[in-house]
Parts: C-alpha cells; sequence; structure tokens
C-alpha cells in the first residue's frame, strides 16, 4: 500500500482559491494543546441551529508525514455550516516522530475538544471524528484503542461516531515508504492496526471510500466494516462509483461536491447518532 500524499496535503493553492461555504471565520487560530509547535489546532464555530452544536474534529491525511490545518479551511468550514462546532488539529509527522506520536497528538486534539466544547457552543458529550486517509487511521486508532485518549485525559464515551474517508485500517506488512518509515519502529507491529482492537463496544462508524482508489485498497474499509458488524459494533460502509482517492477529501469542498456525496452522508450519518434538541 502506498499512502497518498501529493494531492492531499499540501492544499495551500486550492484552499485559497476555492469557493467555501458561507460559515463564520475560525473563532480561535493557533490554539496550543499541546507544548510542541505541531500540537495546535483552529476551531470553526458552528453555524445558525437551535441547542449545541454537535462536535466535529478533522484530521487530515498526508501519509504521516506531511499537511498543516491551515490548508483545510475549506473542510473546516464546511463542516461548521453543516452546524457542527468544527476543530481542526496539526498534529507530529515523520521524520520527527513516528508512531505512536501522531496518536498521542490526536487524542489529545479531541480531549481538548472535550474540555473546551461547552465554552465554545458545542457539546462536549457528542465528539465525531471525521479523517481522511492517514488523518482516517489516526481518528480510528483513537476511537477503537482507548488507551490513547485516556492517556491525554479524555474519555471515550464521548466518541459519538467516526467518519474515515478512504483510510487505511489493516495495512500489515508494511509497504516501502510511507507505512514503513511510520510504523517500522513499533516493536509489536499488530498493535498499529485498528482492525485488531475492534470491540462491540466500537463507536458507530461511517467507512467511505472512492471505487477508483489506487493509493489506499477498498480492502481496508471493508474488512473493518465486516469484522465490526461481526462482532455486533455499528458500521456502515459506502463505496463511491468513480471516485478517487483525492476526491473523498476535496468532494467537502463547495466546488467538487459531485464528485461524491460525502457531505451529506456525514450529516445523515450524525444526525442518525444525534438525538433532537429537546
Amino acid at each position: 500500500m502506498m499512502l497518498f500524499t501529493a494531492a492531499c496535503s499540501p492544499l495551500s493553492t486550492f484552499n485559497t482559491l476555492a469557493p467555501k461555504d458561507k460559515a463564520p471565520a475560525p473563532a480561535e487560530r493557533n490554539i496550543a494543546y499541546g507544548a510542541g509547535e505541531r500540537q495546535k489546532l483552529d476551531v470553526y464555530p458552528a453555524g445558525p441551529r437551535t441547542g449545541a452544536a454537535p462536535v466535529v474534529v478533522f484530521i487530515y491525511g498526508g501519509g504521516w508525514n506531511n499537511g498543516r490545518r491551515q490548508d483545510y479551511s475549506f473542510a473546516g468550514r464546511a463542516l461548521a455550516a453543516q452546524g457542527y462546532l468544527t476543530i481542526v488539529p496539526d498534529y507530529r509527522l515523520v521524520p520527527e516522530e513516528h508512531f505512536p506520536a501522531f496518536l498521542d497528538d490526536c487524542a489529545s486534539a479531541v480531549a481538548w475538544a472535550q474540555a473546551n466544547a461547552a465554552r465554545l457552543g458545542g457539546d462536549p458529550k457528542r465528539i465525531f471524528l471525521i479523517g481522511h486517509s492517514a488523518g482516517a487511521y489516526n481518528a480510528a486508532m483513537v476511537a477503537l484503542d482507548t488507551r490513547y485518549l485516556r492517556a491525554a485525559g479524555g474519555d471515550p464515551a464521548t466518541i459519538g461516531g467516526v467518519i474515515g474517508l478512504a483510510g487505511p485500517y489493516d495495512f500489515l506488512p508494511f509497504d516501502p515508504g510511507a507505512a514503513q518509515n511510520a510504523f517500522g519502529q513499533a516493536p509489536d507491529p499488530a498493535q498499529t492496526q485498528p482492525i485488531n482492537f475492534v470491540r462491540a463496544d466500537a463507536p458507530p462508524m461511517l467507512l467511505l471510500h472512492g471505487a477508483e482508489d489506487k493509493v489506499v485498497r477498498i480492502r481496508n474499509t471493508t474488512s473493518l466494516g465486516e469484522k465490526l458488524n461481526a462482532i455486533g459494533a455499528k458500521a456502515e460502509v459506502k463505496i463511491y462509483p468513480g471516485a478517487d482517492h483525492p476526491d473523498l477529501v476535496l468532494a467537502l469542498s463547495k466546488p467538487l461536491r459531485k464528485r461524491a456525496p460525502v457531505l451529506a452522508d456525514i450529516r445523515s450519518f450524525i444526525q442518525a447518532q444525534t438525538p433532537p434538541p429537546s
């Protein structure tokens, strides 16, 4: 498996030029959730809604070796416009760090979201993780292997659901390149795989993949979905005809939504897991 990097991150030119949803600009930028330079996040306040907003933590991809949150304002604004308090964190990358540093960071960002959601108009008991590619891996691991979130001071019980966009979840043995560089030093490779942490009480998952994805194999999505459902967890798998790897995140943007109904499916999934306001 070769993990996607070039079209996923950086996206500076696309992010700068693409029309964006009419959502508030980030309420807070460059907020530290840890001591490191890469341990910062941006917050996009929810668009108009009744009651406290569901909270979305969006984790971008980039092969665990590149990416920056500023290039995903198109995604942050799109999700905020749906009525979600949206948080987009950076996290430490290869080669400066390796597994599990990026998971530690994503867990810390989720814990920050739990601790700060209420003051920002969000519901700290309704946290949804969305990730693309390597970010989908990070989201799945933080949700399934509760050690990371507990170590960060967070509560796994507040994870209301996970949306994985073209994620790698079952990719042993490591292919040369991004995966080997990120995980090759792990003493027990099996402990790096989300599929090995499925459990009956896992948060509901929406697993999306493009039928034309040549970067992350579709079996990552189908295998995780099948294993979760087999043990009594709830997982919905959708394969988009004609969509490739970058389409799964680019379809969040306003001009490219016709490539795949990713945003509409995310909205339906979160709505199904979220009780109506009282």
